[in-house]
């Protein structure tokens, strides 16, 4: 995770939920969101809400931040429990039912990730992307700058060289100024 959350939005999970009685899994989920944090890794933050919200948002939000990380179980069977069709699990002791919010929070995970999916776009594109394009034209920059060096000596064309590579880091000025905007903005939101 360490190498991906300067990449991508990272949403954690734990799977097969079913697995774990109750206390089990608020000591699994504590225990994740101690090591995320000793270690400096940067999951999604779900945006905090406007005070325009409705009191029922608010909630919903709240009670999304608080299941984090998401412990759900999957299942692709529909099975008949007191005359309803529910997409479950059966084991000898009973049903387990992935849209009962006693069960896991299968239905927060799908509620965060609908309501929340133009934000996870957002963030992907100003903020992971565009720190990727800003570091690949840092480092083409840098090549480019060696590169340049040499064949002005072999070619005798330092004053177009010269040109280009002022050209370049104006370019790249320009989109650390653009990243640090958009990285203050989300602070702002946060």
């Amino acid at each position: 995770m360490k190498k991906l959350h300067s990449k991508v939005n990272i949403v954690p999970v734990i799977a097969k939920a079913d697995c774990l009685t109750k206390k089990e899994i608020q000591r699994l989920k504590s225990r994740i969101l101690q090591e995320i944090e000793e270690n400096g890794i940067k999951i999604y933050p779900l945006p905090d809400c406007d005070s325009d919200e409705d009191e029922e948002y608010k909630e919903q939000v709240r009670q999304l931040k608080e299941a984090v990380p998401f412990a759900v179980c999957g299942a692709t069977t529909l099975l008949e429990v007191k005359g309803r069709k529910v997409r479950g699990r059966l084991y000898p002791w009973g049903v387990v039912d992935i849209e009962n919010p006693d069960h896991c929070d299968f239905i927060k995970l799908r509620t965060m990730l609908i309501t929340h999916m133009q934000d996870l776009q957002e963030v992907t594109q100003e903020v992971h992307y565009e720190n990727y394009r800003s570091e690949r034209l840092a480092k083409g920059v840098k090549k480019s700058v060696n590169s340049k060096e040499d064949e002005s000596i072999t070619n005798g064309n330092s004053v177009d060289k010269d040109r280009i590579l002022l050209e370049k880091e104006a370019e790249l000025r320009r989109m650390q100024e653009m990243l640090a905007q958009m990285q203050a903005k989300m602070q702002a939101q946060k």
